[in-house]
């Protein structure tokens, strides 16, 4: 069994945005040399996300608008951890999207259904934040 690890790093120009990193994660597969297997790719901060889904700039913004309701940043006042920080929707926001996904590799690829690609979900940027990407087999 191998196993391969490997961080990448992003830092956004704003304080939300969604990054599609397939092309970053199909290079990880091809570099670990693994065939079969699992990939795991997780955000390494509580305020970003890695998730699937579609790559449609719509859908991203059904996103936004989704999460800014269920979470809206401001008023800062509204959140008790905002007392030293204004981050409390950030952390919401990255509960709700999730911390990492798992794919399936077959044959050297990632093993994925009809338009699922994988995203780096940024709730609070503007400074360099990492993603681990884990991958085992053979």
């Amino acid at each position: 069994m191998k196993s391969y690890r490997k961080e990448l790093w992003f830092e956004t120009k704003k304080r939300r945005e969604f990054i599609n990193i397939t092309p970053l994660i199909e290079e990880c597969v091809r570099e670990s040399g693994i065939k079969e297997r699992l990939l795991l790719c997780n955000a390494m901060h509580i305020t970003s996300s890695v998730f699937i889904n579609d790559d449609e700039p719509g859908l991203h913004k059904d996103f936004e608008n989704f999460l800014e309701k269920l979470a809206p940043e401001k008023p800062y006042d509204q959140y008790y951890h905002n007392t030293y920080e204004d981050n409390a929707d950030a952390h919401l926001k990255r509960t709700i999207m999730g911390r990492e996904v798992v794919v399936a590799i077959t044959d050297g690829k990632l093993d994925f259904g009809p338009w699922e690609q994988i995203f780096y979900g940024e709730f609070d940027g503007k400074r360099k934040k990492r993603v681990l990407v884990k991958i085992i087999g053979e």
